[in-house]
């Protein structure tokens, strides 16, 4: 008999030790996530405008349009607006009138006013949002190739 209740005492001992740690283990684990159908809070950044070199900008004070070749860029840009849903500055567009050639040509430079809008993730971070369309509109004088607003989707 000495043999059972050896066997039964150890039986005893492996089912309370296990439940121990079961207990140790639940009460050790972090609280329960949210489900699923209620959005986590993420902090809100304003959207991004990104550069030629896939630099993320935030009221930029010149930005290149042409980054092949540098031959149009916004210049002096003071921004009145900058939120989630748009940003607008007023600015100049310094472009060169490629004449006779782009190599030989002529910087000139244009008031304008200038709108980003359609934000959206960016596929390098996901995470970050970025302006997705620019719209320049010309006050005033305008390149000689350009509507009085052009509008040009951005890179991403």
């Amino acid at each position: 008999m000495g043999g059972h209740r050896t066997t039964r005492t150890a039986a005893l001992l492996c089912a309370a030790l296990g439940l121990t740690a079961a207990v140790g283990t639940a009460s050790a684990a972090p609280a329960a996530s949210p489900p699923a159908d209620r959005p986590v809070a993420r902090p809100s950044a304003p959207p991004v405008l990104v550069d030629c070199l896939w630099h993320p900008r935030v009221r930029p004070h010149d930005f290149i349009l042409a980054c092949g070749d540098g031959n149009s860029r916004l210049a002096s840009l003071k921004w009145v607006r900058w939120d989630a849903r748009s940003a607008k500055a007023t600015g100049i567009n310094v472009v060169n009138d490629c004449k006779p050639y782009c190599a030989a040509g002529t910087f000139r430079s244009y008031p304008v006013v200038v709108r980003l809008d359609k934000a959206q993730p960016w596929k390098k971070d996901p995470g970050t949002e970025r302006y997705g369309r620019i719209t320049l509109e010309y006050p005033d004088q305008r390149p000689e190739q350009f509507a009085k607003v052009t509008t040009y989707p951005l890179w991403d």
